[in-house]
């Protein structure tokens, strides 16, 4: 593979493709790439390793997870994944099976999308969103929480698009992102208050009539529940708490009141704290309240990944389990041994946990521990793998067969292998496959085998067009309208306000207090980069991560561009270098998600300092409730930002 560059199968990804992909033969070929299994040779975290054939890593694995299934039971090995880059055969087929026959404990997959997922599925049932496409029909889009430039850019064409007709742009995040550096208005909200935001806008707009109650009247449920809830969120309290100025927000209020077509372009990074779920379902509403729907580039977005009606259930061989449900925030706890059983294997595939997951030290020593067999199956090399008994190579997407949904874009089409595997790298299907042969718990499957297997599994059309190799749209089309091509999947095809489901657990819209602290005042925010996706193509960063201050925050603590800082609370510690800039909040710092521990000085990376605590509703994890303080390491001011000059140039060596 020499080059990687846009197609012609879908109209809102054909132009380009994302920069980070542009780098994918380093990823494919570079010093990192796994090529053959190794079993650990040294103690734990040192990184030592010897080349071992599949025949005898496989059975070192079946053996130790037979022995840990007899000896504690199913439960005691954790299978540990998350499957955001994966397709339907390479997350949750094979490897489902192989883990339900097993016994083995479940993971919920909370770490991305538990939140926001949550309340679409209350208050719309995952209702489809506004195309990319569509945008440049809107007269007003609402980037909230999202950061199009990083993480899906593909819909900043028909941005620009929009902007070019005359639309208003509204951007609503704690930093300056290149489309609030353009944004008509930018709200720098603190993080963890975007609940009180929604909920202030609202209570303005039902104070000035500017309510379509005729069309809640027909298609919603809860409206007088919510707008109680809406009560107390004046805009001067609302100011306080969010760190916005009261006539900011009176302004977006008029916006959304008065310009059609809306539309709301919500991400994730409002989920990411204690208010997660309650905050989505705030912003989400807010469509509702106004009409926003019916017209094309009118309504909202978030992820269109339901939009298929796709059920795996249909191809997998063994039916859900009841064992227990193991939440995958709270990896640190987990491997500390308390459990009953105790996790004695995990087995780590499409994760790099150790940089992914919250609390990051506490992680780190339950890998140590010498009764954990670990089990590591990856393309690269990550932080994760120097704490593996096993490490498997992975084949890339390049490499083998998959079926891939769009989260924005509205295509589903057939993943082909385009190069024979590097190394010795092998599927996730095979692989899966034989560890269930060799445990008598299944057959071996070869990748057109699971291909064949899904795909009948999905409806006749899409099945067909699947495998014509076209991008197929969803049964709703390519570029629906809310409200009128897609409705509700909600029970009674109407829109929750105020879901039942979750008013169970208490009363909704209800604020959680800033978890700050006069040790901890400053809140750390982790966002996605323009470098990484999620944490692949870590590897390849070489220079240390800089952490964004705002010039007040910096000149009270004697901190300049480019020193050397400490960002510390009671959990954790990362040293790396500051930059001064107003594009940060505040009383907000940002370390960019997805780090590896190579770049920082002292190896912790933001998610050392992230809480392993839960969102109330979804479970997901709360990264940006992650409160610290900044100091300057005074005589270790580098006045150099690369990498490779503090740690060892290849990755297999001990650092």
């Amino acid at each position: 593979m020499v080059k990687v560059d846009a197609g012609p199968a879908s109209p809102s990804t054909g132009m380009f493709i994302c920069g980070k992909v542009r780098r994918f033969t380093d990823h494919l070929y570079g010093e990192h790439r796994l090529l053959y299994p190794e079993i650990r040779d040294g103690a734990k975290g040192l990184g030592r390793f010897r080349r071992a054939t599949w025949e005898e890593a496989m059975a070192l694995i079946a053996e130790r997870m037979q022995a840990a299934r007899d000896e504690f039971g199913g439960e005691s090995i954790l299978p540990y994944s998350y499957g955001g880059s994966n397709g339907l055969i390479t997350h949750l087929s094979t490897d489902a099976d192989l883990w339900r026959a097993l016994g083995t404990s479940r993971l919920a997959r909370t770490v991305c999308a538990a939140p926001t997922g949550t309340a679409a599925q209350a208050m719309y049932g995952k209702m489809p969103g506004v195309a990319y496409e569509d945008y440049a029909n809107a007269r007003l889009i609402v980037v909230w929480g999202a950061n199009p430039s990083a993480s899906g850019i593909h819909i900043v064409p028909f941005l620009k698009q929009a902007r070019e007709a005359g639309a208003t742009l509204v951007v609503i995040d704690p930093r300056a992102t290149p489309l609030a550096r353009q944004a008509d208005l930018h709200l720098p909200v603190r993080p963890g208050t975007d609940l009180v935001l929604a909920l202030a806008m609202a209570r303005e707009l039902f104070v000035r009539d500017a309510v379509d109650h005729t069309f809640l009247a027909a298609h919603a449920s809860g409206a007088e529940q919510f707008r109680a809830r809406t009560e107390p969120w004046t805009l001067d309290r609302a100011g306080a708490i969010t760190a916005l100025p009261p006539a900011a927000i009176a302004k977006l209020v008029d916006l959304y009141a008065t310009m059609r077509p809306s539309v709301v372009r919500c991400g994730w990074g409002l989920e990411r704290n204690r208010n997660g779920t309650e905050a989505v379902m705030a912003v989400l509403a807010l469509p509702a309240l106004v009409n926003a729907f019916g017209v094309p580039g009118g309504g909202y977005t978030m992820s269109n990944s339901a939009a298929w009606g796709i059920d795996g259930e249909r191809w997998r061989r063994e039916p859900e389990t009841a064992t227990r449900i193991v939440n995958m925030n709270r990896l640190g706890e987990v491997l500390a041994g308390t459990m009953t059983p105790p996790v004695k294997v995990l087995f780590v595939y499409n994760n790099n946990a150790l940089v992914t997951s919250p609390d990051q030290n506490r992680i780190q020593k339950g890998l140590e521990r010498e009764d954990l067999f670990t089990v590591v199956f990856d393309q690269v090399r990550t932080d994760t793998t120097r704490y593996a008994d096993v490490i498997l190579p992975a084949t890339t997407f390049l490499e083998h067969y998959d079926i891939a949904r769009g989260y924005g874009n509205y295509a589903l089409q057939l993943v082909k292998p385009v190069i024979e595997p590097v190394g010795e790298a092998r599927p996730n299907v095979v692989v899966f496959g034989e560890l269930a042969a060799r445990l008598g718990v299944g057959t071996e499957e070869d990748e057109t085998d699971t291909l064949l297997r899904v795909a009948a599994g999905l409806s006749e059309p899409m099945a067909a067009g699947v495998m014509e190799q076209r991008a197929v749209p969803p049964p709703c089309g390519v570029r629906p309208v809310q409200m009128v091509d897609v409705l509700p999947r909600t029970s009674d095809a109407k829109i929750h306000l105020y879901p039942e489901s979750l008013a169970k657990a208490g009363l909704l819209y209800s604020y959680e207090a800033d978890p700050a602290s006069a040790l901890y005042p400053l809140a750390l925010i982790s966002p996605a980069s323009e470098k990484t996706v999620s944490s692949t193509f870590g590897q390849l960063r070489r220079n240390v991560a800089r952490l964004q201050i705002h010039p007040d925050d910096a000149e009270l603590r004697g901190i300049t561009e480019g020193d050397t800082v400490r960002v510390f609370n009671a959990i954790g510690d990362v040293h790396c270098l500051a930059h001064v800039t107003s594009d940060i909040a505040r009383g907000v710092l940002s370390l960019p998600k997805g780090l590896w521990r190579q770049s920082t000085f002292n190896g912790e990376t933001a998610n050392a300092l992230a809480p392993a605590t839960l969102e109330r509703h979804s479970g997901g994890a709360c990264f940006n409730d992650a409160r610290v303080e900044v100091a300057k390491i005074v005589g270790a001011a580098f006045g150099i930002a690369d990498v490779s000059l503090f740690v060892p140039a290849r990755p297999d060596e001990v650092h």
